[in-house]
């Protein structure tokens, strides 16, 4: 057996490579942009590359290259099961109904005209999203008819920018009122220069348009559940919504949660649709609402510092397994395990 890993700074791939080295693991480090990678992995029974969704060189062709792979009877991580969906709430709207999950009530639209006639009818307030996006960037709360109206005008004709400028300088002074380092500081500065020039993913991206997506506000939340499953292994996190907002992703504030004070029913469900999708590794947000956990999104990537203080993880025949644990080694024995 032998291991590729696209090494890529602030990634899971530091720890791959430290598990190969800890085990004995035959493994080599390659560049998936190089145009012979397809020689490069001859030799290679996995290739494994956590790419971002906000490396837009990596958004032109890292599915393609997995998917290309895979048919050659590759192991890769992430897998098609796994990352096909991945950064774009329309296709996890589709997935998600499709396979009956509990989501939250979610519409999409792709004419001005279908979009107007909805909203006559609807309640508010609802929740507008770009298909893009983590850390509740693109994310609006919409209180009312005429709002909505504005924000589907604009979907329709200008478009939104794909990396939300104003909304992650928003974010970065958040961090730093509640931080106040010298990193989040830094974060500042970046974000005034990104306020007047387009990102990179800006540039290849365009202009997100020609759809409208909603979904219903769930209220009465003071934090949502994120519970991520690795092949039969999950762990879970509390993120605790930001004050005078609606939003938890993105506000750093974590509670961890242990066997005891865990609401069980969010992890059944994880590895529930975990097994029905077939995928290695994916992470869930959870809402409530009438005391019933219900999904907002899914993702197969995660930052995953924030989640080496949880005090354990739980199998999937619901047994706690107290203490530290990595969950890039929980990857890498998945996918030599399969």
């Amino acid at each position: 057996m032998k291991i590729a890993i696209h090494h890529r700074n602030n990634s899971f791939s530091q720890r791959w490579i430290e598990y190969c080295k800890e085990n004995d693991i035959a493994f080599m480090l390659v560049n998936c942009f190089d145009s012979n990678i397809m020689s490069q992995l001859k030799d290679c029974d996995v290739l494994m590359w956590h790419w971002s969704h906000e490396d837009p060189k990596a958004k032109l062709f890292a599915k393609q290259l997995m998917f290309s792979l895979e048919k050659a009877s590759k192991r890769v991580f992430p897998n098609s099961n796994t990352v096909w969906h991945f950064d774009d709430k329309v296709a996890q709207k589709y997935l998600l109904e499709a396979i009956e999950a509990p989501l939250v009530n979610s519409y999409v639209f792709y004419s001005k005209e279908e979009s107007f006639n909805w909203i006559e009818k609807a309640t508010f307030p609802k929740v507008f999203k770009l298909r893009g996006g983590a850390g509740s960037i693109n994310v609006k709360l919409v209180k009312n008819k005429g709002t909505a109206k504005k924000l589907v005008r604009k979907s329709f004709d200008k478009g939104f920018g794909a990396s939300g400028r104003k909304e992650l300088m928003r974010n970065r002074l958040w961090h730093f009122r509640k931080d106040k380092n010298i990193n989040t500081f830094l974060g500042i500065l970046k974000g005034l220069g990104r306020l007047f020039l387009k990102t990179d993913l800006e540039k290849m991206s365009g202009r997100e348009k020609g759809y409208a997506y909603f979904q219903d506000f769930i209220p009465n939340n003071n934090s949502d559940t994120r519970v991520i499953v690795i092949g039969n292994k999950a762990f879970a996190i509390e993120r605790i919504i930001r004050k005078n907002d609606f939003r938890a992703s993105g506000s750093g504030i974590i509670k961890y949660p242990d066997n005891d004070s865990m609401d069980k029913r969010c992890i059944e469900i994880a590895f529930e649709i975990s097994k029905k999708l077939q995928s290695q590794c994916t992470a869930y947000d959870f809402v409530y609402k009438d005391n019933t956990p219900l999904i907002i999104e899914i993702s197969y990537g995660f930052t995953e510092k924030v989640y080496y203080p949880c005090k354990g993880y739980w199998d999937d025949e619901l047994n706690w397994h107290k203490g530290s644990f990595n969950p890039q080694y929980f990857m890498i024995e998945d996918i030599l395990n399969t």
